[in-house]
């Protein structure tokens, strides 16, 4: 790992877990041994953050200067939580960690009383049913959502039968239950929803429909909504 990647990975983990943070989970969460995460620590001191602690003791991190400041008022502060913590029901592992990061994130850049509300929030998530899991990786599908590039795409039916098609990926629509996937399907030229439970696998395409996404998005809900 690069040392600029491991230095964001030992700020973001100071940021996200409870402390002080003892030395073996900071170099457990970085990859690196002991002694290379007490250099690290000095270099990240040098770079201007403020973390306090030592060797046997544990580390906190008292000031971010990697990020500016934030005010939020408490019901702000309860309504980031309550939607972080909705994420790891509903979403898939990499929205769940990336939730998890920007928590932590948004916990370093608030004042001490706001820091303290936000660790002791007034509400919490619990589900006790599960929303049906997608088979396939759901980040690849985003990734192609944002960089508008085709994807080729297994899908099996209600009857249990594969095809394998190529789409263009709209957006992931996240509902009560389920995970669906509008798309234009290439196969049967028109608009489709994809349930994410049904994708077998996608594979990412040197095929591009950018700039269409936003305009074909707009229209299949425009669509949607006349109940087409």
């Amino acid at each position: 790992m690069a040392r600029t990647d491991r230095l964001f990975r030992l700020i973001d983990s100071l940021r996200r877990l409870p402390a002080p943070v003892t030395a073996t989970r900071l170099a457990a969460e970085t990859g690196v041994s002991q002694r290379t995460l007490y250099r690290d620590i000095e270099t990240l001191r040098a770079g201007g953050a403020l973390i306090d602690g030592a060797p046997g003791y544990g580390y906190t991190l008292t000031e971010d200067t990697a990020l500016p400041p934030q005010t939020f008022t408490r019901e702000e502060i309860e309504a980031l939580m309550l939607g972080l913590a909705e994420v790891p029901h509903r979403g898939d592992a990499a929205l769940a960690a990336a939730a998890d990061t920007a928590l932590g994130k948004i916990i370093a850049t608030l004042p001490d009383r706001q820091q303290r509300q936000a660790q002791h929030a007034a509400v919490m998530v619990r589900r006790y049913e599960r929303s049906t899991a997608a088979v396939a990786d759901m980040s690849r599908v985003r990734h192609a959502c944002w960089e508008e590039v085709a994807l080729d795409m297994i899908y099996r039916d209600r009857a249990g039968a594969e095809t394998k098609r190529r789409i263009w990926p709209l957006a992931t629509v996240y509902l009560e239950q389920s995970v669906m996937l509008l798309a234009w399907c290439c196969l049967r030229h028109d608009y489709r929803m994809f349930k994410s439970d049904r994708i077998v696998d996608v594979i990412q395409t040197a095929e591009s429909f950018r700039p269409r996404r936003a305009g074909m998005l707009r229209d299949y809900l425009a669509r949607l909504q006349r109940g087409g």
